[in-house]
């Protein structure tokens, strides 16, 4: 199976089921939401419980001289023993710190591992501002935490972020599309995608594949934006298909 950040086409056609009228999906939409640009105090005061230092890869390799340091600076678990995690993350380029940002992780599991990589797509990798982080415990059925940032100029901003999962070819992921192929985009889309067993069929391989939650993302005057354009968690696209059928797309 195909996992996320595949190079597709965002279609908001397709089966729909629940289908609101005109007004009432625009408004369910929600305005254009300016993303601001990371700002921290880290400061030497603040306690640090562990670091993780993560490569950041470029086509495929690791880079010598950018990387992310993982810092751990709290943690703490509820009546149910489920784990929450607050890190901040120092980007270095050149060896260099050009930016921080702080993430909170609930349910995080012991074991997690970190991956970095530059660029929208595998495709566009090379010089790209573009740095997807991801974090997660590396085993099948386990909820990974992904987060898409932009750092250029020493102005370093969280894009985007989402959770991925997959589990013997089930699962969920983001898909992006970037439609000018260029390392260095104005404008970008992503949807959700879930491929879940049908739950409805008597055939255990019957599945069926959603989209869901299509963004569009616009940098003007160095600040990205994005916009909601389907309906948040609610599929805009269904279709049923047997699990050999969708992984051998």
């Amino acid at each position: 199976m195909r996992i996320p950040l595949l190079l597709l086409s965002v279609l908001l056609i397709g089966c729909q089921k629940n289908k609101p009228t005109d007004s009432e999906a625009i408004a369910a939409l929600p305005e254009i939401q300016e993303i601001p640009m990371e700002s921290i105090d880290d400061s030497a005061d603040e306690k640090v419980i562990k670091t993780d230092t993560v490569g950041i890869y470029v086509n495929g390799e690791e880079s010598s001289k950018d990387y992310i340091l993982a810092n751990l600076v709290e943690q703490k678990a509820d009546k149910d023993s489920i784990v929450t995690v607050k890190y901040r993350l120092d980007f270095y380029q050149n060896k260099s710190k050009t930016g921080s940002s702080k993430i909170t992780i609930k349910g995080f599991e012991k074991g997690s591992d970190w991956m970095a990589s530059y660029g929208l797509t595998s495709e566009t990798s090379k010089n790209s501002p573009f740095i997807q982080v991801t974090v997660g415990y590396p085993a099948c059925g386990y909820t990974h935490e992904n987060y898409l940032y932009y750092l250029k100029n020493s102005k370093l901003q969280l894009v985007h972020q989402w959770n991925t999962m997959s589990d013997s070819g089930w699962g969920n992921w983001v898909e992006i599309v970037n439609p000018s192929k260029s390392a260095d985009p104005k404008t970008f889309y992503c949807k959700t995608v879930a491929f879940i067993p049908a739950d409805d069929d008597e055939n255990v391989d019957m599945g069926v594949l959603k989209h869901s939650d299509s963004i569009a993302f616009e940098l003007k005057e160095n600040q990205w934006s994005k916009k909601l354009l389907s309906v948040k968690d609610k599929a805009y696209f269904e279709k049923k298909m047997t699990f050999d059928q969708f992984n051998s797309q």
